[in-house]
């Protein structure tokens, strides 16, 4: 047996810490001596107090880093590798906050005075069934500012867990949202999502729910973008088709890792294996970034009933078009139609403009708003 102070030095912890995760419940003792209270540490206890301390350097949270202790070897690593994710997704719009705030503060970004131009957007959605489905697990919506899709996993309340993760954005339309708070503001309405969907999971007999998000939050002339899992969000800016979203599935792992081709990923038997899902478990780390809005961009938030059956190419020569959002959105459809439509369908479709004057509202009751 170790002294706890010979087991602090062995692990490079203090005593005053080996007796506070003592006390959670975290690294307890071998042996404590009933009469003087002493703690003694078993040697083979060595590398789990290890592990505890570079996860506390790695900055875990206590409750979190028990979780990790419980669980085997290849599920703590995944757990880890979450944990990170959402640090660096955290880290990244933490970062362009500060950009944005000292470009303010230092005069070099938009001026308080600056009367910039007033933006808003024409804008269409739409959700519909694939030809090879009998159910529709696929939400979609366009509103004055925010654009939101989201795929439900499968499955007796998947399609209750994509409706409930757009229905939590929606009332950021009405909050005077000012842009340097939009990605709190979307962190905030993911998590109360993640929630409902943990309530909708405890209510099926499997006792399980996920859904993808990908969604756009305007204020002024910037967006912000939050997204999880394999909905895309694409942008067209100059004749140029842009996928600013970057699919959280298994195949696109092997890609990035080098070990597929984009092209050998596209037929891959596993290609809609998701890593990372809105599953009401309090772990989601979705991607949070915020993007400057221009007159005349387009853009596109779908599913992958359309992404995986209609190239890159047809989708920037509908969207680059005169036609409305609306129109396009039919266009869109109907080419994912066209070649066999085998999964669910949703699309949602904003065009940015200038307002000068007020606009005309689009066919079908969509119509342009401006941006808070």
């Amino acid at each position: 047996m170790l002294t706890i102070g010979a087991f602090a030095r062995a692990v490079r912890l203090s005593p005053k810490a080996l007796r506070h995760y003592d006390e959670l419940g975290l690294l307890r003792p071998a042996v404590v001596d009933g009469d003087s209270g002493y703690r003694y540490y078993d040697p083979g206890q060595v590398e789990q107090a290890r592990l505890i301390a570079w996860l506390r350097r790695v900055g875990m949270p206590l409750a979190r880093i028990r979780r990790v202790c419980g669980l085997p070897a290849a599920q703590a690593a995944e757990e880890i590798a979450d944990f990170w994710r959402q640090v660096q997704a955290e880290t990244a719009a933490r970062g362009q906050l500060a950009t944005f705030l000292v470009d303010y503060l230092t005069g070099s970004g938009s001026s308080v005075d600056a009367a910039p131009a007033v933006l808003g957007i024409r804008y269409a959605a739409r959700s519909e069934s694939g030809l090879l489905r009998t159910s529709n697990e696929d939400t979609a919506y366009a509103g004055p500012r925010l654009l939101a899709v989201a795929d439900g996993v499968r499955g007796a309340a998947g399609d209750r867990a994509s409706a409930a993760a757009v229905a939590a954005l929606r009332p950021l339309e009405a909050l005077p949202v000012p842009a340097a708070d939009l990605l709190g503001a979307l962190a905030d309405a993911v998590r109360a999502a993640d929630l409902t969907i943990a309530e909708i999971a405890a209510s099926t007999a499997a006792g399980a729910a996920a859904t993808t998000l990908t969604a756009l939050l305007w204020s002024g002339s910037q967006l912000a973008l939050v997204h999880i899992g394999d909905t895309r969000a694409y942008l067209l800016r100059g004749g140029e088709l842009f996928r600013i979203t970057h699919d959280h599935t298994y195949v696109q792992s092997l890609v990035d890792a080098g070990r597929l081709t984009p092209e050998e990923a596209a037929s891959h038997p596993q290609r809609a294996l998701l890593v990372r899902a809105l599953s009401g478990t309090g772990t989601a780390s979705p991607d949070l970034s915020l993007h400057a809005a221009a007159p005349g961009d387009r853009y596109l938030l779908c599913s992958d009933g359309l992404s995986t059956v209609v190239p890159d190419t047809a989708l920037r020569d509908l969207l680059a078009g005169t036609e409305s959002p609306r129109h396009t959105l039919d266009a869109l459809l109907a080419r994912a139609y066209a070649a066999g439509a085998p999964d669910n369908i949703a699309c949602a479709v904003a065009e940015v403009v200038a307002l000068d004057a007020p606009p005309e509202p689009d066919a079908a009751g969509v119509g342009a708003g401006p941006h808070a």
